[in-house]
């Protein structure tokens, strides 16, 4: 599982700006939600080119040979 990174800034006047690493496609979104519905209200939200990307399932076909 890739690594995933929420940075927090906190500005003097008490808005916080949350940056998220890491997180392809959707699961950004379901990362934050529950912290976002904790700090209060979303003003702004922008999504990364990291939002557009599609997550790799990595698998391998072996063909069963029975003798």
């Amino acid at each position: 599982m890739p690594q995933r990174t929420l940075r927090f800034k906190i500005r003097q006047d008490g808005r916080v700006e949350e940056c998220v690493e890491g997180a392809v496609g959707a699961s950004c979104h379901q990362l934050t939600e529950s912290i976002e519905k904790a700090l209060g209200a979303v003003e702004v939200s922008k999504q990364t080119a990291d939002a557009y990307l599609r997550t790799q399932d990595q698998s391998q076909v072996i063909p069963a040979q029975i003798h």
